[in-house]
């Protein structure tokens, strides 16, 4: 008999491999049986592969973290390199074992994993593990389901052979078709969970088509004679089988509806129909066509559509680009060449006309950038031959073209005009996926699956490296949000013991500008409640206590005693906030004159006196002489230079050069304040900077403390920072929108069905 000629090179390597072999040729009917199973099992794998994407995708969607969800793409885009491999790898496994059957066994084989000893068996690790669990539960409910049938295939086999088999070593039992499959998959480079997922899809889509197998193979035996007495089941009846569903595919031009697809597909594209049929005529012109006017078929439109495609000018202008007028033309050439007007399918002409209006919205929508519309635009013709092809186009939301269409504008949400946008990561990468769905999509919608992929692997690793970059900018802000309660909290700690009060100038600029900063370290290392915050504070009462003038004998005493300690916390504070040396020696220099003035004021001795002079001392450091005198001292300088605090003292951040000029209050009930009030972490809006500029920014934080709004552009980076109120001016000038981030095929299809009902109502 006739066999596939990709398998014979396989049973030509697996019989060269034993040819010492005394039996080494398989009776016909063995030649048939595997001939039979090989063609089944193959088909089942492409199913298996063709499904594979839809379901990584579903779990990549329910992916709780990114590396979860790039696990997913990574393992898409592993499976679907190395599905070719895998397929010859599993079926030369098959031919393998069958070549084997009449042969002896030689020497002790090999255990498996039901002989493993457990000693071995806790050496397996965890993934293992669980992988052996799994496929021990796959092969339980394949004998459960098909115990019947698989062995009286073994027991026919048994009658052929010189091997004797068991239901575990029969080559087309669920035990060793498990084992082929994961032999074939080593080299996916796959975690377990995913590796998982691959082997509940072999479940699905090739132990759960066993029935048939085994049918089938029974049958081919039964026929040659051997052993009919024996009576299975039949196989179970399934309303879609892979055949029947491959022969409708190719009898519709089209590809059927996934497996487990939702039953009210066809229905919303059935509720689209009877809503364009209602408006045709009125609000849609009906097409006058001739009465001997002949449909054209499914397969002559996607030839149609990808003749338009192929010659799609490069660069084209978004309102100029409607394909009907071209589509109309070819149409009218092929009725003069055969002599009948040629017309388009009124099923498929529904499918041209939606699509049409869904990409009306989607290049009128003030969302997408206008760069990148041409390009996009572009994509109108593949995607009106996914939907000819797949209807679930319009109602199932995980559907690749679809996704595809609503990665790419959601990554275009923060692109910013450029000048030379040939350089810009993003807009090249969208090129790329357009030209080559223009190049390579012929009816494959495979392909949709293998760019949404790739498309996805770079956005991912672009969202990962701006979530990054937006991190450092809000910890930035933060960061900053704490200086700036810190800056207002020294101010009012300042301002509350200098305004108003006449004092040395140096002391005023000692607080000013040297103890302001030991306040804020303070304050941001240990909080306004701790006893170091304190402590600043009544450092600096004390300081200005002791250049106050004083007549009291308990002044006098207690300004003996506070000196040494005012000193030392003075030039320990100072140090730790790392000031000025050189203008820390200005200021105790300074500061000692004053002290000197503060004691010649008393009249008399103080108690303390030795000799003409009282010594200040502290770990034997003469921090302070005072000549006790009642007559000014010959090296007196004169009277200090006072200053009144009249004005309140503000200090500047960092690189600032004047405060903040205070904005006008609004009032709370107002729309712009409501405006602001809404908008929420991860918005995305659109500043119009001037006539011709646009600045499209994210809010990246609300810092609470200062109220300060931050925005960073699509890498991460920080563009702007805005006020409530200076976000509420801007709502209030109609110079702020909000960009909706919505999916954009769903807001188009909204927008398509919610005209259409109003033009059936009007």
């Amino acid at each position: 008999m006739k066999t596939d000629a990709n398998v014979v090179p396989l049973n030509k390597a697996a019989a060269e491999q034993s040819p010492t072999s005394p039996v080494g040729r398989l009776p016909v009917a063995l030649i048939q049986v595997r001939d039979k199973a090989a063609q089944q099992l193959k088909l089942s794998l492409q199913s298996l592969f063709d499904n594979a994407d839809d379901t990584l995708f579903e779990m990549a969607d329910r992916a709780t973290s990114n590396a979860e969800q790039n696990a997913f793409f990574e393992a898409m885009r592993d499976l679907r390199l190395k599905r070719k491999s895998i397929e010859r790898g599993f079926l030369q496994k098959v031919f393998e074992a069958f070549a084997t059957l009449n042969q002896y066994e030689i020497g002790k084989p090999q255990p498996t994993l039901d002989t493993v000893s457990f000693d071995s068996l806790s050496l397996v690790q965890n993934d293992d593990l669980e992988e052996t669990v799994a496929m021990d539960s796959m092969v339980a409910r394949v004998i459960s389901r098909d115990g019947v049938a698989l062995g009286h295939l073994s027991t026919r086999l048994n009658a052929v052979i010189s091997r004797k088999l068991d239901d575990k070593s029969n080559p087309l039992g669920p035990h060793l078709l498990c084992e082929y499959f994961l032999d074939a998959c080593s080299g996916l480079g796959v975690e377990i969970k995913v590796k998982l997922i691959i082997l509940k899809l072999f479940e699905k889509y090739v132990l759960g088509s066993c029935d048939n197998l085994y049918a089938e193979a029974n049958q081919v035996l039964v026929n040659v004679g051997v052993l009919p007495e024996l009576k299975s089941a039949p196989p179970r009846r399934q309303s879609h089988s892979t055949n029947a569903m491959a022969a409708q595919a190719n009898a519709e031009g089209g590809i059927p509806l996934l497996a487990g697809a939702d039953e009210g597909v066809q229905e919303v594209f059935g509720v689209l129909q009877e809503l364009l049929a209602e408006v045709r005529g009125t609000a849609m012109p009906r097409r006058a066509n001739a009465n001997d006017a002949l449909p054209i078929s499914t397969n002559d439109l996607m030839r149609l559509l990808s003749h338009i495609q192929q010659r799609a000018p490069a660069q084209v202008a978004v309102d100029d680009f409607d394909l009907r007028p071209q589509l109309e033309q070819l149409l009218a050439r092929a009725s003069a060449k055969t002599g009948k007007t040629r017309v388009v399918g009124e099923v498929d002409e529904d499918v041209i006309n939606l699509v049409s209006m869904l990409f009306e919205f989607i290049l009128d929508d003030r969302t997408l950038p206008d760069s990148l519309k041409a390009l996009i635009a572009r994509l109108q013709i593949p995607m009106l031959k996914v939907a000819v092809l797949d209807k679930t186009f319009f109602s199932r939301g995980s559907h690749p073209a679809r996704r595809l269409l609503n990665e790419i504008a959601s990554a275009a949400l923060g692109w910013v005009d450029r000048d030379d946008v040939q350089r810009d990561s993003l807009y090249q990468r969208i090129e790329q996926v357009v030209q080559r769905l223009l190049n390579d999509f012929v009816d494959d919608p495979a392909i949709f699956s293998e760019l949404l992929a790739d498309f996805m692997a770079f956005t991912g690793d672009e969202r990962r490296r701006s979530e990054l970059l937006e991190q450092r900018t809000r910890d930035a802000e933060e960061g900053s949000a704490k200086a700036e309660l810190a800056r207002r909290e020294v101010e009012r700690a300042l301002n509350e013991r200098l305004l108003g009060k006449t004092l040395p100038e140096v002391v005023v600029r000692l607080l000013r500008e040297a103890w302001s900063k030991v306040l804020m370290l303070t304050y941001l290392k240990h909080g306004v409640s701790s006893p170091e915050w304190q402590a600043a504070l009544q450092t600096m009462d004390d300081l200005v206590w002791s250049v106050e003038p004083h007549e009291e004998p308990e002044d006098r005493q207690r300004l003996l005693q506070l000196v040494p300690s005012l000193l030392k916390a003075l030039r320990e504070g100072m140090s730790s906030a790392a000031f000025d040396p050189f203008s820390t020696s200005e200021f105790f220099s300074q500061l000692e004159v004053l002290h000197v003035q503060a004691f010649q004021r008393f009249k008399r001795p103080m108690p303390e006196q030795v000799g003409d002079a009282a010594v200040v001392e502290e770990g034997g450091e003469h921090l302070l002489d005072v000549p006790l005198l009642d007559s000014e001292p010959e090296q007196a300088t004169g009277e200090p230079v006072m200053v009144e605090v009249v004005e309140e003292i503000v200090l500047l951040a960092p690189g600032q050069s004047r405060p903040q000029e205070p904005e006008a209050l609004l009032d709370e009930d107002d729309d712009a304040v409501q405006q602001v009030d809404n908008l929420r972490v991860g918005s995305w809006v659109e500043f119009q900077e001037d006539e011709e500029h646009k600045l499209r920014c994210k809010l990246a934080a609300i810092i609470k403390p200062t109220g300060k709004y931050v925005f960073v552009n699509r890498t991460g980076m920080k563009v702007l920072e805005k006020t409530r109120t200076g976000l509420a001016v801007e709502f209030r000038r109609n110079s702020i929108r909000l960009l909706d981030d919505a999916l954009l095929f769903d807001r188009a299809l909204e927008s398509v069905i919610g005209n259409l009902r109003r033009l059936k109502n009007a």
